[in-house]
């Protein structure tokens, strides 16, 4: 089981990047998926996360409205798109997978015991 996230880069405050987070060994299709970021200093927090269908997403409220979320699992793949980046938003991002009950509360879906697996993350640095 291996999760591999990737698309992080250096980008300027305004700008998009999209990261995805692709699943070896193991199909994606029954399982929720969360994206987690961690800053220089700070605690890991989770940013967004998605049904196993595809049909319910989840946002932090400082990443509503500029994040978006999206899964296809024909290609076993999780995206994250970022837009309108801001300084703030420079950290590690993570995927992780966790069963589907994992979004069942809001408590739960952003609750980092609740995913087993987590890929090894992605560096987002957004410049002022």
């Amino acid at each position: 089981v291996q999760l591999q996230a990737s698309g992080g880069g250096l980008v300027q405050a305004g700008g998009s990047l999209r990261l995805s987070c692709a699943a070896s060994g193991f199909t994606l299709d029954y399982y929720a998926i969360g994206w987690f970021r961690q800053a220089p200093g700070k605690e890991r927090e989770g940013v967004s996360c998605i049904s196993s269908s595809g049909r319910e997403s989840y946002y932090k409220d400082s990443v509503k409205g500029r994040f978006t979320i999206s899964r296809d699992n024909a290609k076993n793949t999780v995206y994250l798109q970022m837009n309108s980046l801001k300084p703030e938003d420079t950290a590690v991002y993570y995927c992780a997978l966790g069963p589907a009950s994992t979004l069942r509360s809001i408590r739960a879906r952003w609750t980092e015991a609740n995913y087993r697996y987590w890929g090894q993350g992605t560096q987002v640095t957004v410049s002022s």
